[in-house]
């Protein structure tokens, strides 16, 4: 894994929320196509609990991100050159995309409490 501060931290948040999205989405499709879960069911079905705990994991994954940069942030000090405030710069902006990509990781895997799949 890169180090807090450097620069691909501040993307890679999204980067996984958005292949968690794309995943999701295309996974469902092809899960319902394949194999179906029964309609009466209801919303418990085995494709719903997956959705959810690989929402739940990818969630996790992401705040862990979120505190690791959180926490390795240099402190400031009133000889802080240039670099070491990017360094702070980059480690909390990817703290905060970190956890909009876990806010974004469960939103979007929620509706598997609520709907039935493959409706």
């Amino acid at each position: 894994m890169f180090a807090p501060s450097h620069p691909l931290q501040m993307f890679f948040g999204l980067i996984v929320w958005s292949a968690w999205f794309v995943t999701l989405y295309g996974g469902l499709t092809v899960a319902c196509s394949l194999t179906p879960p029964d309609v009466e069911a209801g919303r418990l079905t085995w494709l719903n609990i997956t959705l959810l705990l690989l929402g739940l994991l990818i969630s996790l994954f992401l705040l862990y991100c979120a505190r690791r940069c959180w926490k390795a942030r240099p402190e400031p000090s009133a000889e802080s050159g240039v670099d070491r405030d990017n360094q702070r710069f980059i480690a909390s902006a990817a703290s905060a995309v970190y956890l909009i990509g876990a806010f974004a990781t469960l939103a979007v895997a929620m509706p598997a409490l609520m709907l039935p799949p493959c409706t």
